[in-house]
């Protein structure tokens, strides 16, 4: 993935405002994946990249990933930014997303699933802030829609605590999940309820198991006109 450009003297992104995003809807769609810690997101995005064909951008493993590279200037930075289970600055993730977008376009990883050059994106823990979806929009690409998972804190903290016994993430602890409940409520539920408003939210109640769950994913996107393909269909 190419690096971030280098800012100048500051280790925030600069970013400035482009005229046009980089790709339009016609030769790129994009399912903004958004639900709170633990509400099972990438255990359905990995069904719909099997059965729908897209390509599943993670804003968090990206900055994870982000923060292990050895040469990158922003990697103290994204950790300390994860570890205090606060938002990391805008420019960063946008453009790390970008960069990822970009590489499977000029790859030509969906061609042959909606035509030539057709990119299928979930992103999914993202946007977590109203700056990050209009930042977002205005200069990478408009969204079709959010698939909002809908889960009671208390049983996504449950699974959470579960999956740190064996996931080896720093942020899997409870004092770390206290912090990402809190923030996803005070800075993402506006995102959601904001693309609501503008008829652009499948909401998916979160609570059954994995199967019932993707039933009812399947459903949001037959209802938006999206088609599985291959034998998921």
């Amino acid at each position: 993935m190419p690096a971030i450009a280098s800012p100048p003297s500051s280790p925030r992104l600069s970013a400035p405002q482009k005229s046009t995003p980089t790709f339009s809807p016609p030769s790129v769609s994009v399912i903004f994946v958004l639900g709170g810690p633990g509400s099972g997101k990438g255990t359905q995005c990995a069904n719909l990249v099997r059965d729908y064909g897209f390509t599943h951008l993670s804003a968090g493993d990206l900055l994870r990933a982000e923060q292990d590279r050895p040469d990158s200037e922003f990697g103290n930075m994204i950790k300390e930014y994860i570890r205090e289970g606060t938002i990391v600055p805008m420019e960063v993730t946008v453009q790390l997303l970008e960069n990822a977008m970009t590489e499977v376009v000029e790859r030509g990883e969906n061609e042959g699933r909606e035509g030539k050059g057709k990119g299928k994106f979930l992103i999914d823990g993202f946007p977590r802030k109203m700056d990050q979806a209009e930042h977002f929009e205005s200069n990478v690409c408009s969204s079709e829609f959010t698939l909002f998972f809908d889960c009671p804190e208390s049983v996504m903290q449950e699974r959470l605590l579960s999956r740190g016994k064996t996931s080896g993430r720093a942020d899997d602890n409870a004092e770390s999940i206290k912090k990402r409940f809190k923030t996803f409520v005070e800075t993402s539920m506006p995102v959601v309820e904001y693309f609501e408003s503008k008829g652009k939210v499948e909401r998916v109640p979160a609570t059954e198991g994995p199967e019932q769950v993707y039933s009812r994913v399947r459903e949001s996107l037959k209802r938006r006109r999206f088609e599985a393909v291959g034998d998921g269909g």
